[in-house]
């Protein structure tokens, strides 16, 4: 095998991402350096951070090039390897792009056993999205039992744990996500106490949803969304709240609402008078702890005490719709998509 394929940043969006910002190409497959690895992809991830990457502003990440390869997560099988820890045939986990085929530095690939679970588990449950969730919650949460925790985007990867793991510590966890199903999936699949569709509803009618769930106010929300829900939770926050900011949905295609208008003087006031701890996550500001995350989250993943939904596109080349559909809502659980049989 001399080619691999890969989908490339074409033009940058304005707005939401279209068909002709994408573009397939066959390119030379990659040989491994000193201390490198060459995987096959079995599956690779999309999440919604990928948005931000399409841009060129200033941000945590260098946005992708015009012409670069689309960055990604993904799992599956080491073809050759130059690093000690890893032989041909054994699993990584690592940032491959939207590709086939991928060469990184072995020390920054993280190596799946995959008794642990399935190959597309290390990209969302045991992956990046279940890891930022654990770790926001565990650094910044301060869960205390009886206590209430809001959480948008409630059956995605992330919103999923969050409300798993604040269940686990004895908080009532209220979700809010799109449609009736995604709902029903909440309560019925994740054990949150209640979900709120937030469709139709902007951030008056979502405070006085929430005001319904959540009688005794708010304590900790895990922001995954802005827009109205955001809008709806502020006014509900109790004294010395925590606001984990972890992504911004709504805003990700430079759409505004109310709540991006939102009075920075109200806002300063709000957090003042309440004593609000307002926080931003980004996971790799954790990476040291990822093996705790494993050791403690895996057996709970295997024995079903967490669960997870994923929603898996078939197809290298069905990326970008993939991609399009997830960041309007379109996907149920973990959105990947199946490379190859690796």
């Amino acid at each position: 095998m001399t080619k691999m394929n890969r989908i490339v940043l074409a033009s940058r969006p304005t707005g939401a991402p279209q068909d002709e910002n994408f573009r397939l190409e066959t390119a030379e497959m990659p040989e491994p350096g000193e201390g490198e690895i060459l995987v096959q992809v079995a599956y690779m991830s999309l999440d919604p951070y990928m948005r931000g990457r399409m841009d060129d502003v200033k941000s945590y990440a260098q946005p992708v090039p015009i012409g670069g390869t689309m960055e990604a997560g993904g799992i599956g099988k080491v073809l050759k390897s130059n690093h000690p820890n890893f032989a041909p045939g054994d699993y990584a986990v690592g940032r491959f792009g939207w590709a086939d085929h991928g060469v990184i530095k072995g020390d920054l690939a993280f190596k799946w056993d995959p008794d642990m679970a399935p190959l597309s588990a290390g990209l969302g449950v045991l992956g990046m999205p279940g890891f930022t969730a654990w770790a926001g919650i565990t650094a910044y949460g301060k869960l205390k039992e009886g206590e209430t925790l809001v959480v948008g985007a409630a059956t995605g990867p992330v919103g999923s744990m969050v409300g798993q793991l604040a269940k686990q510590a004895g908080l009532r966890a209220i979700g809010v996500a799109g449609g009736a199903e995604k709902c029903r999936m909440a309560v019925e699949t994740f054990g949150f106490d209640a979900c709120i569709d937030h469709r139709g509803k902007d951030a008056r009618a979502m405070r006085d949803a929430l005001a319904a769930e959540c009688p005794k106010g708010i304590d900790v929300y895990f922001e995954n969304v802005g827009g109205p829900t955001l809008g709806g939770v502020l006014p509900l926050m109790n004294l010395h709240g925590r606001i984990i900011v972890c992504g911004m949905i709504a805003w990700y295609n430079g759409a505004e609402d109310e709540t991006a208008g939102f009075p920075t003087g109200k806002l300063w006031r709000m957090i003042l008078v309440n004593r609000l701890t307002v926080q931003g996550l980004l996971q790799t500001d954790h990476v040291a702890r990822f093996p705790e995350f494993i050791k403690e989250v895996a057996p709970k993943v295997k024995s079903g005490e967490i669960a997870y939904v994923e929603d898996v596109a078939e197809g290298l080349e069905n990326a970008p719709k993939a991609f399009m559909s997830l960041l309007k809502g379109g996907n149920t659980g973990k959105q990947v998509v199946k490379i190859s049989d690796a």
